[in-house]
């Protein structure tokens, strides 16, 4: 008797930890929406500007517009690569692990541009698309992390604790990672638009 009770009370603390770990449907629906509202910041962002304008650099050591709109593009398939081939298979984080926390803290920190970052290699653009095949590159593949979002049933349950920024992230937060990078660099985009010497047309 006492051997069921123990086994039952087992079970009943595994269904909790699990219910714990389980991302809401409040949630989801607020990543998407997340992700969505990115996607069309960097439209907005770049829509109807001339080759000029792409070109231009507000200085030798500065991205272009086209730039970080490649940069973005290259983001999006690298983070998510990231996601899907190794935070989604890691192991459970801890239960009392504050992912409320941690979620606010990808939103916040990432698109903030008064902390400047290096872009690792694979991340430097080079010119290999066009302003039109970066955009084209970045919706598609901002259509497939939407879709991810949309149905992956356990994002909370995988965490991993080598992550940006010093904190144990699941699958759902590295997804809001990717919406929050290319808000960053959207931001990166609207500076270069403001410069005194952009291109009229």
């Amino acid at each position: 008797m006492k051997k069921v009770s123990l086994l039952v009370v087992a079970v009943l603390c595994f269904q909790a930890l699990v219910f714990a770990q389980s991302l809401s449907p409040a949630d989801r629906a607020s990543g998407v929406k997340f992700l969505e509202q990115t996607r069309d910041g960097v439209i907005e962002a770049t829509k109807g500007l001339s080759e000029a304008q792409f070109k231009f650099k507000a200085g030798p050591d500065r991205w272009s517009v086209a730039e970080t709109l490649e940069h973005i593009a290259l983001a999006e398939d690298f983070i998510f690569g990231i996601t899907t081939d190794k935070v989604m298979k890691a192991p459970a984080g801890a239960a009392d692990r504050d992912y409320k926390k941690i979620d606010a803290m990808v939103l916040a920190m990432v698109p903030d541009r008064s902390h400047k970052a290096q872009a690792p290699p694979p991340l430097v653009p080079t010119g290999k698309w066009t302003p039109a095949e970066s955009l084209d590159h970045f919706l598609k593949s901002r259509a497939k992390t939407i879709e991810y979002m949309k149905t992956t049933p356990d994002l909370r349950e995988h965490v991993v604790t080598d992550d940006p920024l010093g904190q144990p992230m699941d699958g759902y937060e590295f997804l809001l990672f990717i919406g929050a990078h290319s808000e960053r660099h959207t931001k990166q985009i609207l500076e270069v638009k403001t410069d005194p010497n952009f291109p009229k047309m």
